[in-house]
């Protein structure tokens, strides 16, 4: 990729993947940001040229992005169709479907393992916050979920999951570099909603559980409007650059 761009999408988080995984995760996280507007025309040849790489990856990377419903593929590239506040509260919706099931599973199951791991992972949170390191929380905190959901071993509700997944990691990003900034209380809050999934796990209370997917997914609405908010900002810091 162009160094002389920046990256949206961790880096770090890149070490395994595709050439074409590379390009479609960052072409994902502009696309959500709004750095790459909506109705905006994909070249498959100037990717190339912004990436570094051959068009056999940039061809790859928006099949998946084709898949996810954000572009639309185009004789010779794409053209951007981006994500409503609609649309990403129906990925909510999914989740929540996804996860209310799993708790059904989960009720009939020895949770005793599931439970350590949950907890370890929600203090890997925990150090998140204290660093002000929004990647790392983001990393974690789709990782806590997507333990409860492998702790089933349901096949067909994991490849709905990791279907998501990439969509939805992204604006989870997005929205929590804005909340690291400018909502840090609202991580009390978080944190505390985790904890109260993990104590519904536990005990397999039924009522708690339901509580606790309410609590978490109410907080959706926030996360619709960090999401936007950080358009908002990523706009700004262009107009500011090209001053």
């Amino acid at each position: 990729m162009d160094e002389t761009k920046e990256h949206l999408y961790p880096i770090k988080w890149l070490t395994k993947a595709s050439a074409g995984d590379r390009v479609a995760s960052e072409l994902r996280m502009r696309i959500i940001s709004g750095k790459i507007e909506s109705g905006t025309i994909l070249s498959e040849n100037k990717l190339a040229a912004d990436f570094a790489v051959s068009r056999s990856p940039v061809r790859e990377a928006l099949k998946t992005l084709a898949a996810e419903n954000i572009i639309r593929l185009e004789r010779m590239g794409a053209v951007v169709i981006g994500l409503t506040e609609k649309e990403i509260e129906e990925i909510y919706d999914v989740r929540l479907l996804i996860e209310t099931f799993v708790f059904e599973r989960l009720a009939q199951m020895n949770v005793n393992v599931l439970v350590n791991e949950l907890s370890k992972i929600l203090e890997m949170m925990k150090v998140a916050i204290k660093y002000q390191d929004a990647d790392e929380f983001s990393y974690q905190d789709v990782l806590f979920h997507e333990t409860i959901i492998r702790a089933i071993d349901h096949s067909y509700m994991l490849m709905i999951w990791n279907n998501l997944k990439p969509v939805m990691e992204s604006f989870i990003l997005l929205s929590m570099r804005v909340r690291i900034k400018e909502k840090y209380e609202d991580f009390t809050r978080i944190i505390k909603n985790h904890e109260l999934y993990i104590e519904a796990i536990k005990t397999k209370d039924r009522t708690l559980m339901i509580k606790s997917l309410h609590k978490n997914f109410d907080d959706v609405q926030g996360k619709v409007e960090d999401l936007w908010r950080s358009q908002q900002l990523l706009v700004k810091g262009e107009e500011q650059e090209n001053d």
